[in-house]
């Protein structure tokens, strides 16, 4: 849960910024050339973000995970347990592998299918609404926040949801990056994590018959986590002004 929010709280603002741009503000040959580049980001593989985060994301964001540590480490979230923000030659390997850089992968992964929703429900926003706030005097910005997302509300929330069942179940980049513990880890920054399907990657080639059964019952789990996620998310789209079709 704690990798899936980490990549939620970085999806959702970028992909919101980049569906605004590409819907409301890129000219229409630079908007068809981003289209097609958010798309072809989505059907990326997984293994391919984990050797990205892997071997050149983790190695740029520690003095992010160590400044964050430093000054905002009296949150207990935040709190690095062994660490001395006082030493600048501190070992870096206390914040490598961490929630934190995972949930970072796993928000670069979802936020193409993010933004692709987001996209698709801003450019759905009524004509008769754009062009009547344009009358009463309202810049590109005002009528973006007075219809477009008011609109598209249901849809960003719809979109964010789908997103967060996505990381509910990301496996093998997760398990690429972070380092495996059997116990709840609540310090996001560091070091050692676990997920439900990164633990049965690890252990499904050398289960007993109760451990199998013990992996299936966490698959189970996840699969209904997950269910519960896509049918929330469908059920707001649906019932949201945005999922709804306009005769403007």
């Amino acid at each position: 849960m704690l990798i899936a929010v980490v990549a939620v709280l970085v999806a959702v603002p970028l992909a919101t910024g980049a569906a605004l741009y590409i819907s409301e503000y890129a000219p229409a040959r630079l908007r068809r050339t981003l289209i097609s580049t958010v798309d072809l980001m989505a059907a990326v593989p997984s293994v391919v973000y984990g050797l990205w985060g892997v071997f050149f994301l983790q190695d740029k964001v520690l003095p992010v995970a160590r400044w964050i540590s430093t000054y905002f480490g009296w949150i207990p979230v935040f709190d690095v347990q062994g660490a001395d923000p006082a030493d600048p030659l501190a070992p870096e390997s206390l914040y490598t592998s961490s929630t934190f850089i995972a949930g970072l992968v796993v928000g670069m992964m979802i936020a193409p299918i993010v933004c692709s929703i987001m996209r698709e429900v801003f450019s759905q926003a009524p004509a008769g609404e754009r062009e009547g706030a344009y009358a009463l005097g309202a810049t590109r910005w005002g009528m973006i926040r007075s219809v477009v997302l008011p609109f598209g509300r249901g849809g960003m929330i719809g979109g964010t949801m789908l997103g967060l069942g996505r990381a509910l179940g990301e496996t093998i980049a997760i398990f690429m990056i972070i380092s495996v513990t059997f116990d709840i880890q609540w310090h996001v920054l560091q070091s050692g994590t676990s997920s439900i399907a990164s633990l049965i990657a690890l252990h499904y080639g050398e289960a007993s018959e109760f451990g199998m059964s013990a992996l299936m019952a966490a698959g189970f789990a996840l699969f209904l986590m997950t269910l519960i996620v896509n049918f929330a998310a469908s059920s707001i789209v649906a019932r949201s002004r945005s999922g709804a079709t306009s005769d403007a």
